[in-house]
């Protein structure tokens, strides 16, 4: 665990009897291979003895801001229930020894409704707030919903009639609410137990909401293969990376060793016992990232095979379609069809991250050519063509970090295809001057890059070209005054902060 809330009260609870335990999870979007982590531990609670409880949290999942809307919260919740219970198995967890709770089971209740009413009379709406900043999904203009959902997982404690609650280190700010509000109702204050959070693939917090981040558990391997291909794993760098961090988080618990497969060329497979043994291998860069990411694939088609399985029989497909209907199969005049309305133009349909320019040349063919060799996270760096070369000198755009588009349909130029385009600022009058956008200080190759307000959303896979979303989006993309790139007013961001440029107030990016 990463961290323990209460620890003295849990050792005093343990000298009389075992502990009781709830971990609850919000049916919203699909589980994701991320998930292994809690249920790692849930397999220690139980060979601890403990009495473990998991919580179907349905209308939790309502009221963060309708993730699940109502008339799919059946379906999704039996869609969890069947995900949970494969992955349990699929790591030799008794199910019989795990008691299934529905959260509208009980949270419907009179009691239960009165206890959210005598709760919802002390909690200021900036310690609910607060507590739900990083679980509850982040808006411009909320809705209330959001702020009762902090106060139901903290009533849920006692309603389960647990001792602990166990749940991600995100969770750590609803679980201080709970410590301090539940008391003022008359009841006990619980236990809190955290697992650490596993970075998704492109660095950030694994998150059912952006695609590339996470390895979904019905995946067919092609789609695992290719998503570890893209995933963020920068040679010798440990940090958010989130394919070491599997095999920290998950793998390591699991079989209490990791095999790196390697051709013979490159010293053959090799076995750790221990986790920073192969960490400061990878940081060393004995260990490749490509070696890495294959190794992880076959282990994690070994935990998936299983959950694959279960799910590959009629009910279950029927189940999992039902539950997660495909917008693009809506029927005709709903959205997806050519009946429909026109698709929405948002910039989250943007695969925009931070590149590492490692190398340029001259086009062989083009003098108003670069080519650039551009490190985006992936196992490959990308060839990228641009026309820099009357703007930016040579020397300027080596080592430095871009802002690239990642998604355009690849395309020749002068015979060299380009994979992306790097993203610039430019002047409006003339002479015309360019400069290319500047990520934050301290960014790593391959880190998403978002529009404020629009940080959620899957990428197109790829920008097909006779839609033209890109132009589309591009009309509304200025440099601020303080040289920050926006989008009608909204920042470009990355994690760490603002993308800008160096010097053009007020130009236009292209």
């Amino acid at each position: 665990l990463q961290e323990v809330l209460g620890e003295e009260k849990l050792l005093a609870i343990l000298k009389e009897r075992e502990l009781k335990i709830y971990w609850g999870t919000a049916t919203t979007g699909k589980p994701h291979v991320a998930y292994f982590v809690p249920m790692s531990k849930i397999a220690d609670f139980l060979k601890a003895g403990c009495e473990v409880t998991v919580l179907f949290a349905d209308l939790h999942a309502y009221l963060d801001n309708m993730k699940a809307p109502w008339e799919l919260l059946e379906l999704r919740t039996r869609y969890y229930e069947h995900v949970i219970k494969a992955m349990l198995e699929s790591i030799g967890v008794p199910l019989d020894k795990l008691k299934f709770i529905r959260g509208t089971d009980y949270q419907l209740s009179k009691e239960y409704t009165l206890d959210v009413y005598r709760l919802s009379s002390v909690v200021t709406q900036h310690d609910a707030k607060k507590a739900g900043a990083e679980v509850v999904k982040q808006v411009e203009h909320p809705l209330l919903s959001g702020l009762l959902y902090p106060g139901l997982q903290a009533l849920d404690e006692e309603y389960l009639k647990v001792d602990a609650q166990f749940g991600g280190v995100d969770q750590r700010k609803i679980f201080t609410f709970a410590e301090k509000y539940l008391p003022s109702l008359g009841y006990a204050k619980r236990v809190h137990l955290m697992n650490p959070m596993v970075p998704g693939l492109t660095g950030s917090k694994m998150s059912s909401s952006e695609e590339d981040s996470k390895i979904d558990l019905l995946d067919r391997k092609e789609d695992v293969k290719k998503k570890l291909k893209k995933a963020f794993c920068e040679p010798g760098n440990v940090e958010n990376n989130g394919v070491l961090s599997f095999i920290k988080h998950v793998l390591f618990p699991l079989k209490s060793e990791f095999v790196v497969l390697r051709e013979e060329k490159w010293g053959g497979n090799k076995t750790y016992t221990d986790y920073e043994a192969l960490e400061k291998d990878f940081a060393e860069q004995v260990v490749h990232p490509g070696d890495l990411k294959n190794s992880v694939e076959v282990a994690l088609n070994k935990l998936l095979d299983p959950i694959r399985e279960k799910f590959n029989n009629p009910e279950m497909k029927k189940l999992s379609n039902a539950a997660y209907p495909n917008p693009s199969k809506a029927k005709p005049g709903e959205k997806g069809t050519k009946n429909s309305e026109p698709e929405e133009v948002i910039p989250s349909r943007l695969d925009i991250r931070v590149g590492k320019v490692i190398s340029v040349e001259k086009h062989p063919d083009a003098d108003s050519l670069y080519v650039e060799k551009i490190d985006v996270g992936e196992a490959e760096p990308r060839t990228v063509v641009s026309g820099l070369v009357q703007f930016v000198p040579k020397e300027q755009l080596q080592d430095r970090l871009v802002v690239l588009l990642c998604n355009l349909k690849p395309q020749k130029m002068r015979g060299v295809e380009s994979q992306g385009m790097v993203l610039c600022a430019s002047s409006v009058g003339e002479p015309c001057q360019v400069e290319p956008l500047d990520p934050p200080a301290g960014c790593c190759a391959g880190e998403r890059v978002y529009v404020e307000g629009y940080e959620g959303g899957e990428p197109d896979e790829e920008l097909k070209p006779k839609k033209k979303v890109f132009e589309k989006l591009q009309a509304d993309f200025h440099v601020s005054e303080d040289c920050v790139a926006q989008w009608k007013q909204r920042n470009f961001l990355t994690k760490l902060g603002r993308v800008s440029c160096k010097s053009l107030k007020g130009g236009t990016i292209s």
